[in-house]
């Protein structure tokens, strides 16, 4: 623009000549304005034509540059997302690393606690092979006397403790250890203070009560008693007497060669007709109306006094066992038959549950305690 705007080169001037200055005047300023404008619009377009191919360079870099960019954008996109999967291929083959570390961890662990509860086994079984021999017999002893002591407690039977204390006495005199001495003597003296104790053998009572429980469903009820074929009471001379007169009265009338038939006749219709018939002292007349259903109930009303009389042995509730085995007794002998051997033989089986029963309890073997103890403790 600074080149359009600059001033025209002046041009040399002809000569001025006399009489030709007032002629050439006007022409020649026509002329000068004319080759001005018309380099000022050549001027003009050079620059609009320098200007649209700067415009158009301009233009074309951009495009240039756009296409590169999104070029590049479609790159780091695509590349991106390889980079997204790779990522969620990774992450999974992470989580299954992680899973399988787990998972080892967990036996790992597992392991580890099984060698730990080795090692205690082992540590023990050293400690225990490091004891001497009599060590190890003393603590066999107390701990099976123990054992026996709790099962005495739980079952109320002296057998447990019995065995207990004569093993002991068996091993500890096959040591022949002076220094054992004392515990020897002090199992001799448990031993002989459980056997002379009168104590209830409960294994055996409720042996009984249940053979007592199942001989319930055989015994014959009052109400079902057989009749008896014998006659019943009658007036001197009895019923063989009246019979044989009988006979001997139709035998008469009949005649000579028919009466042995008519007699035996006679005493097999009479035999027949006392049997109809059955007279028995009855202690307890509501037994004898008692029907089938009523039998039934009365049988396992036994059953749960049987049982309360069990739960009452169990518990050591001596005094509540007699009273409920007083109870069976009573309703035995009031409604089934007392002349009957089955029968004979379970009120038999209930005195001799109840003069089984005791109230002693078993005695502890506390003196032995004591002397083993005092052992160890010497040690």
């Amino acid at each position: 623009m600074n080149e359009i705007a600059a001033p025209l080169p002046e041009l040399p001037r002809p000569e001025s000549r006399p009489g030709a200055d007032v002629a050439a005047s006007g022409p020649q300023v026509g002329w000068r304005h004319g080759v001005g404008s018309r380099n000022f619009l050549l001027l003009l377009s050079g620059a609009g034509l320098v200007l649209a191919l700067v415009a158009l360079a301009a233009l074309w870099h951009l495009y240039q540059r756009a296409d590169e960019v999104e070029r590049e954008l479609v790159r780091r996109q695509q590349a991106a997302s390889e980079q997204a999967f790779e990522a969620g291929v990774l992450a999974k083959q992470a989580q299954e690393v992680v899973r399988d570390g787990a998972g080892r961890l967990a036996l790992l662990e597992t392991r580890l606690n099984e060698i730990a509860l080795q090692r205690g086994q082992l540590e023990d079984l050293i400690q225990s092979l490091s004891r001497s021999r009599d060590e190890n017999v003393v603590n066999d002893v107390e701990a099976a006397l123990r054992v026996a002591s709790q099962q005495v407690s739980i079952t109320g039977s002296a057998e447990p403790l019995v065995a207990a204390l004569r093993s002991a006495e068996d091993r500890l005199g096959r040591l022949s250890q002076p220094r054992l001495e004392r515990v020897r003597r002090a199992i001799a003296h448990d031993l002989e203070k459980v056997r002379s104790a009168n104590v209830t053998d409960v294994g055996v009572v409720l042996l009984r009560l249940d053979e007592v429980a199942r001989a319930l469903d055989e015994l014959p009820l009052v109400s079902e008693r057989p009749r008896r074929l014998t006659a019943p009471v009658s007036a001197p001379g009895g019923s063989k007497a009246a019979s044989g007169a009988g006979g001997a009265a139709i035998a008469k009338a009949i005649g000579p060669f028919d009466g042995a038939v008519w007699a035996r006749w006679w005493d097999n219709i009479w035999g027949q007709v006392q049997q109809l018939f059955s007279v028995h002292r009855m202690e307890h007349p509501e037994a004898a109306l008692m029907s089938p259903e009523h039998g039934f109930f009365v049988r396992e009303n036994i059953k749960l006094r049987l049982l309360n009389a069990r739960l009452a042995i169990l518990s050591r509730q001596t005094e509540g066992g007699k009273l409920d085995l007083q109870a069976v007794t009573g309703l035995v002998e009031r409604y089934f038959d007392k002349g009957a051997r089955a029968t004979q033989a379970t009120l038999e089986s209930l005195k001799q549950v109840s003069q089984q029963i005791s109230v002693k309890s078993v005695p502890l073997p506390d003196e032995t305690f004591a002397a083993i103890a005092a052992l160890s403790a010497g040690r």
